[in-house]
């Protein structure tokens, strides 16, 4: 029994002196090291980064604060996506915009359905260098309004090279030939050098739609479709046969979305007799149909815009369709109910 409490009591001294030593240490070494400024590397990076990670690294300390509000090289080029589409107003436009001091060079506001004719009048006459107007399916606007702020950058900056108005509501042959008066007379220069364009694809349209003007394609974005003569997009082929045919002028697949259908994974024609439907209920062409995986239940693909539908179960190759996975695994209690076995 002695051996024991020795034991204890020595347990209790060597506690004791842990504890003392604990307690004389200075206070800076058991302080938490305080944060410091950030590290200059995340300056370098400001300009690349989109608007909405740019706004958030405004959020961070007071020195990048600072730092994103004073740089005018991260605001020369903005670019409105979702979800700060849906929330943008011409009082917040006008406040982005206004940290260019001026100097804007290209705005694209993808489907920003707040803004007004009014708030974009007030951003190119402060901003009269823009030389890419990005507009697409911006539903408050008119196509007057889009009129009057290109008139507006022809009289001041002469600078407009590329603009995007495709979603807008009621523009017409009649509204299209007066903004292509404008973007010609702007860009005299530019014509001379690259008398040709580049053909638009639907696949690449779909894949980046803010960087078609980047590679030599026309000013405008919208035409008039051969087809059924109405203001819209006009796609190109890129099969090789209709690219033949197109050197020889010959144009049965060219025209809008309406009246040529396309394949979602190619971008190519589709004829009514090798229509393929996908999972998601966009159309395939049939080579792209027979090389794309295969649901296990009713054989559909997945076009790539939505093959992260896709779910793959435990314990087999594959994957099952999200149609498929709730009609038959979701509801595999309740079938089996009603088979007879």
């Amino acid at each position: 029994m002695e051996i024991p409490q020795f034991l204890e009591s020595q347990e209790h001294e060597a506690v004791d002196k842990s504890a003392q030593k604990v307690s004389i240490l200075p206070s800076d070494a058991i302080k938490e090291k305080e944060a410091g400024p950030p590290h200059e590397a995340l300056f370098l990076i400001l300009t690349y980064l989109p608007l909405f990670e740019l706004l958030a690294m405004n959020q961070v300390c007071t020195t990048l604060r600072d730092a994103v509000n004073k740089d005018v090289l991260s605001w020369l080029n903005i670019m409105v996506e979702k979800p700060l589409s849906l929330k943008l107003s011409d009082a917040i436009l006008m406040k982005l915009t206004s940290k260019a001091n001026g100097r804007l060079r290209s705005l694209a506001l993808m489907k920003c359905a707040k803004i007004t004719d009014n708030g974009l009048q007030q951003v190119v006459e402060q901003n009269p260098l823009i030389n890419k107007l990005y507009l697409p399916a911006c539903t408050g606007l008119t196509p007057e309004g889009v009129i009057q702020a290109v008139k507006t950058l022809s009289e001041h900056g002469h600078c407009l090279k590329s603009i995007m108005i495709n979603g807008i509501y009621n523009i017409n042959k009649r509204h299209l030939e007066t903004l292509r008066s404008y973007l010609d007379e702007m860009n005299l220069d530019t014509k001379k050098e690259q008398p040709g364009s580049c053909p638009l694809l639907f696949l690449e349209y779909m894949d980046s739609p803010t960087l078609r003007h980047d590679k030599g394609h026309t000013t405008i974005d919208l035409e008039v479709c051969p087809k059924c003569d109405e203001v819209r997009m006009v796609f190109d082929c890129p099969r090789w046969a209709c690219k033949r045919m197109l050197e020889r002028s010959v144009t049965e697949c060219r025209g809008c979305k309406f009246c040529i259908l396309r394949c979602l994974e190619c971008g190519g024609c589709v004829d009514c007799q090798g229509i393929e439907e996908a999972v998601c209920g966009d159309i395939l062409c049939s080579d792209c149909w027979l090389r794309l995986p295969k649901c296990n239940f009713c054989n559909k693909p997945y076009c790539k815009q939505h093959s992260d539908n896709k779910c793959c179960t435990s314990g087999s190759t594959g994957f099952v369709c999200e149609v498929c996975y709730a009609k038959y695994i979701v509801n595999w209690p309740s079938i089996v109910d009603y088979v007879d076995f």
